[in-house]
């Protein structure tokens, strides 16, 4: 018997009762003795029952470009890792530090409202509070939630690991029972191929237990050109590349480090925890990695990673190197696509208040 047997054998009982807990929790909710709070205007939850990885940012800046335009955008997050508490609206002057790497991505990419909270009921009547409320309001990983009444519920979940194949935490990546994926009107399999089997869409059916009144969909990442971050990078002319040095900090950094296998070479990779604060040793390892490297180099990190180190002294480090970010969107397969946007469209105008 391997180790990683043995210990999840022994962990087996605390994920036992964590799974009694968020049962009786969650029959609690469905009995309304615990009620949700729902708002009159159209909110669309995107999460995930698993502890990260599924894509959750490139799928709600998805949604943010198919409303914009269309209706006043609102983004609620808690803001995992803030150095601050309670509610805070994004706006000039903010930091990573203050709302969190994700929500300050939406705040600096996107003409939308960005604010944080761990209490989404008062983070979402603050929001409303403001002054060109938002129409529609996206809880980003939110799932989980349950005090605050979604009218749209997207769950997502990764095409190499799905929630079906999980185990609860400790013994797994799951925070939530997979019986929780029943409040879902559209399930989003995340980072699929681009091309895969009619027959693998069935056994995904059948595997999730997919129910009458909910729609599976199938999605990918789209690396896209990277991005210059330094002046250096700013000038570069020759973007033929022989070496990448990737440092990120993200919760499933593989169909990234595939991608830019891709384009180079030979790639050399500092990976973190998710949402890591970097450190200045870190950074300095970096850049020695960086100047001892010979041939046609440059350093790539993740659009997510980099709102969390620009602001920082660390950055300097880094200033005068070639540093890039590779943006990555979620792309929807062509049927999927129509049907995806109808649908979010739909629902929003559907519960949109009649001026």
């Amino acid at each position: 018997m391997s180790d990683s047997i043995f210990i999840q054998i022994l962990l087996f009982p605390i994920a036992m009762l964590y799974k009694i807990v968020l049962l009786i929790r969650h029959q609690l909710f469905d009995w309304k003795i615990i009620r949700s709070k729902k708002f009159d205007i159209p909110i669309i939850c995107v999460g995930n029952l698993s502890m990260g990885g599924t894509g959750k940012t490139p799928h709600v800046e998805y949604l943010i470009r198919l409303l914009s335009g269309k209706y006043r955008i609102g983004v609620l997050s808690r803001g995992y890792k803030r150095k601050t508490e309670g509610f805070v609206l994004a706006q000039k002057g903010v930091t990573a530090n203050d709302i969190g790497d994700e929500p300050m991505q939406f705040f600096k990419k996107y003409d939308v409202m960005v604010a944080v909270d761990a209490n989404r009921c008062e983070g979402v009547k603050k929001m409303l509070n403001q002054e060109n409320a938002p129409e529609v309001i996206i809880l980003d990983d939110a799932f989980q939630h349950r005090k605050i009444e979604a009218g749209l519920n997207i769950l997502l979940t990764d095409y190499h690991k799905l929630y079906s194949d999980d185990y609860l935490f400790p013994v797994g990546k799951l925070r939530d029972v997979v019986s929780a994926a029943k409040r879902a009107q559209l399930i989003v399999i995340t980072k699929s191929p681009k091309i895969f089997s009619p027959f693998f869409v069935e056994e995904v059916k059948k595997k999730l237990k997919i129910k009458s009144y909910q729609q599976l969909f199938f999605s990918y990442l789209n690396y896209q050109a990277m991005v210059p971050v330094t002046k250096a990078a700013m000038a570069l002319k020759d973007k033929s590349i022989r070496v990448i040095i990737l440092f990120c900090a993200i919760a499933n950094p593989l169909p990234l480090k595939e991608y830019l296998s891709s384009i180079c070479m030979d790639l050399i990779v500092f990976e973190y925890d998710d949402h890591h604060r970097f450190k200045k040793e870190e950074i300095e390892s970096i850049r020695r990695k960086y100047d001892d490297t010979l041939g046609k180099k440059v350093i790539i990190t993740t659009e997510k990673d980099l709102m969390r180190l620009v602001d920082t002294p660390e950055f300097e480090i880094l200033k005068d190197t070639l540093l890039f970010y590779t943006p990555v969107e979620a792309c929807f397969h062509n049927k999927d696509l129509i049907t995806f946007d109808n649908q979010i469209l739909k629902y929003v105008k559907e519960n949109t208040k009649k001026c």
